[in-house]
């Protein structure tokens, strides 16, 4: 798989994009843990503007649970961030993390299940962008 299959350039409204996006992941198994609002947090905390953007802290229950039986300290990893966020010209796109560049490198040992994340949410993403 390539970087591009966690990365997709979404058609809609950023809006409409972010409220699709937990049902995808669902339909993957993952659920939506935790929200950020970084453009109302750097407002809030630095007074500056940045564009619509937001992380969500996915996590897929069963795989987190192996992961972290084979390393308890693999945690630090978890959950798995998806990012939404619009571009100067309006697109709105939204991007996965790759268990394969953070988990797997840090233990090989965890490369079945990294990848096994990775397709998953290779899936969830394509659902959005078709």
């Amino acid at each position: 798989m390539t970087t591009d299959e966690l990365r997709r350039v979404v058609p809609g409204p950023f809006d409409d994009v972010l409220a699709r996006v937990p049902d995808a992941l669902k339909t993957e198994g993952f659920g939506v843990l935790t929200e950020i609002d970084v453009q109302k947090t750097l407002a809030a905390k630095l007074g500056v503007e940045w564009r619509r953007y937001r992380i969500l802290g996915a996590c897929n229950p069963g795989f987190a649970h192996q992961a972290l039986q084979h390393d308890p300290e693999i945690g630090v990893m978890l959950p798995c961030n998806v990012i939404v966020y619009e571009q100067d010209d309006g697109a709105v796109v939204v991007k996965a993390i790759d268990p394969m560049a953070t988990m797997a490198a840090r233990d090989p040992g965890l490369a079945p299940i990294a990848a096994t994340v990775r397709s998953k949410l290779a899936a969830a993403l394509a659902r959005l962008a078709g």
